[in-house]
């Protein structure tokens, strides 16, 4: 009952703090001129969206860190040096995130960072997660319970944390296309490692995807279409870095492949598409990432997220039970 009464503030604090900020920041974003360029090749129906402020991010991840702050000095939950680590991965790639955000608005184009900046300063934080990691007693072998695979990766272990964090945040990057759609992917896919990380004994990590999971339903209430403000480089980075922490943490890195399917399905398209367009000179998809694939086919937005939506949580269900059987 302790628990549950836990989990339930957990959600609560970070909903409240988040939907307060929201009435705080988004004026103050619309003041600093912080809009979003569109670029050329979306369709008409995302032009109109043009100078909706961006880096809505720091709402989210403000109020998560504060919310998470103040439950650890009230004593309500414990510091951890697992935690310790989750907080540090996710400012860090919300910094990276800000950082592109900032240099976009102030260059008033849809370039920040390059491609390289950006992924030079999302290998430096893999590299200090794994220091860290090891100092801190961290495992490096990849175990799969109930298929009895144990299998030793030692330093391998570094590249596959690499692997895991810079896919998983450019995956959400990715997926921010649409009106409401990583926001709340994301916020599914919290639900099912908050769930996974308190039934397997983590609930340091548990407690901290909550406030997180609260955090993002405030944030949906400006995000959702038609939104008032766009999360930006600066969340989803921040979103994807830590749900590829937390999968690790928890050594539940294969749950993340089906916990966060709908990213990677939306990165695999990008991918696929590239190849295509390499090899047999004409492209796959109308337009990828492949959300853009079913706006070009006629769907309205707001059904391509819905649908997007049902998917995550169904897959994100199955992600549970593979995550707690594991």
């Amino acid at each position: 009952m302790l628990l549950l009464t836990k989990a339930i503030f957990a959600i609560m604090i970070g909903f409240l703090i988040s939907v307060v900020l929201g009435l705080v920041i988004i004026p103050f974003l619309k003041k600093m001129h912080a809009g979003q360029k569109i670029s050329i090749f979306v369709g008409e129906t995302h032009r109109k969206k043009e100078g909706t402020p961006t880096m809505g991010g720091l709402i989210f991840i403000i109020s998560t860190v504060a919310a998470t702050v103040g439950l650890i000095i009230t004593n309500k939950i414990s510091y951890t040096s697992n935690l310790g680590i989750v907080l540090l991965v996710f400012l860090g790639y919300a910094c990276i995130g800000f950082l592109d955000d900032f240099l976009s608005i102030r260059k008033g184009n849809n370039e920040g960072l390059t491609a390289y900046q950006k992924l030079f300063m999302q290998v430096l934080i893999a590299i200090g997660f794994f220091y860290i990691y090891m100092r801190s007693g961290g495992q490096t072998a990849l175990v799969i319970g109930t298929l009895h695979i144990d299998i030793e990766m030692g330093w391998l272990y570094g590249l596959f944390i690499l692997f895991v964090l810079v896919g998983s945040s450019n995956a959400v990057n990715l997926t921010d296309g649409l009106d409401g759609l990583a926001g709340g992917l994301s916020a599914i896919a919290f639900i099912a490692f908050s769930l996974i990380s308190l039934i397997v004994g983590f609930e340091d990590i548990g407690i901290f995807s909550l406030i997180l999971v609260g955090s993002l339903l405030g944030f949906l209430i400006y995000n959702t279409y038609p939104a008032k403000v766009f999360m930006g480089d600066t969340g989803s980075l921040a979103l994807g870095g830590v749900m590829g922490a937390i999968a690790i943490l928890t050594h539940r890195e294969l749950t993340l492949l089906v916990v966060a399917s709908i990213f990677v399905i939306e990165t695999l398209s990008v991918i696929i598409q590239t190849f295509w367009v390499q090899v047999f000179h004409k492209k796959l998809f109308l337009m990828t990432p492949i959300h853009h694939h079913f706006e070009k086919l006629g769907w309205q937005e707001t059904d391509i997220v819905k649908l997007f939506w049902v998917c995550g949580l169904i897959l994100s269900m199955a992600g549970i039970i593979f995550g707690v059987w594991l």
